[in-house]
């Protein structure tokens, strides 16, 4: 990861990831949200939002993609009769 200085955060991939994904560490800590892919298709890179305060905490350290993220899917409401 390298925080650059509009804020964003980039992180180079070792898959492709889709735009919207959250990233976290080790212990499950939500760290940036992906929003766009850039560089070459063999070795891509992400601009990522830091979700959290302290991001230079992670600079240097691996992030890995929630399988399920909660950004990607529908919320379905019950509703009232």
């Amino acid at each position: 990861m390298h925080l650059a200085a509009s804020g964003r955060v980039i992180i180079q991939l070792s898959r492709k990831l889709a735009e919207g994904e959250i990233l976290c560490d080790e212990t499950g800590t939500k760290v940036a949200k992906i929003m766009e892919l850039i560089g070459p298709i063999k070795r891509p890179f992400a601009s990522a939002t830091p979700l959290t305060n302290n991001i230079k905490k992670y600079i240097g350290k691996s992030v890995f993609a929630i399988e399920h993220s909660p950004a990607n899917t529908q919320k379905f409401r019950r509703r009232k009769k």
